[in-house]
């Protein structure tokens, strides 16, 4: 599969932002999980055929520097609306995954012109009533993997992701990201108690999309993205875990198009 997409880094505020960018048509913004940038996967380049992809590494993630002053989500919001204003991409199409999702929640809440449709991809950010979030900080990078999958052995690319022995520099990047994602997320674990409340402004086209059978963050969480974002619809996944754009690739790009 072709891997058309460069590499550039774009200061903004001071800070030099890592960020991959392929494809053609109208701009679509990825916005990646606690794990970090996993590159220009199998997913990305089919939606780089509709689309122009920009993939950024936020703060503190990937190669990208971190301002001193970035310690919660909501500040990463701010951060990506100045990024988004710089870049030329505000009304942007975007996909959050995980965090990625509820960062991308945080963005639309205060910034209503920051996107214009928003689909959210098993995201954490609102706390569950019955389950929980599962605790990746207190497990191992191993174990984390485990949970995100429901069947391994449908996901094309897992091999390759998960399988392959990590060089120094990727080993010290995944420990980055890991010390990144624990500063920002680690108390409340994981969501924002104002967040469900405040998605009520959220006024445009939203998909939120599940793997039915997610062990880290409960289907319920999309459930009450569902409920507290108006007019928003839910898709769940059935035979998936919490990754399904890596896990179910081309019915995870099938939902995508269909609402880009």
């Amino acid at each position: 599969m072709a891997a058309d997409f460069t590499e550039e880094f774009v200061d903004v505020g001071g800070s030099r932002i890592q960020v991959l960018k392929g494809g053609s048509g109208e701009p679509l913004l990825l916005l990646h999980g606690a794990g970090g940038n996993a590159g220009w996967l199998r997913y990305v380049q089919a939606l780089a055929e509709r689309f122009t992809v920009y993939a950024p590494s936020h703060p503190g993630y990937g190669l990208s520097d971190r301002p001193e002053w970035l310690e919660t989500i909501p500040d990463l919001a701010s951060f990506y609306t100045w990024f988004l204003e710089q870049q030329g991409l505000e009304g942007v199409r975007a996909i959050g995954f995980s965090m990625g999702g509820w960062l991308a929640a945080e963005i639309a809440v205060n910034c209503r012109h920051a996107f214009s449709k928003l689909m959210l991809v098993d995201a954490v950010g609102v706390k569950p009533r019955e389950g929980e979030i599962a605790d990746i900080f207190i497990i191992s990078p191993a174990q984390v993997t485990e949970l995100a999958f429901h069947d391994p052995s449908q996901a094309p690319e897992y091999d390759q992701i998960y399988k392959q022995e990590p060089t120094p520099e990727q080993v010290e990047i995944a420990e980055r990201n890991r010390e990144m994602s624990v500063r920002m997320c680690w108390k409340p674990y994981m969501y924002d108690l104002r967040l469900p409340d405040l998605l009520a402004r959220v006024n445009i086209p939203t998909r939120i999309v599940w793997g039915r059978q997610d062990r880290i963050v409960p289907l319920e969480c999309g459930q009450i993205y569902q409920r507290s974002i108006p007019g928003s619809e839910l898709i769940v996944i059935d035979g998936c875990g919490h990754s399904p754009q890596v896990e179910k690739p081309d019915e995870f790009v099938r939902l995508a198009l269909e609402f880009l």
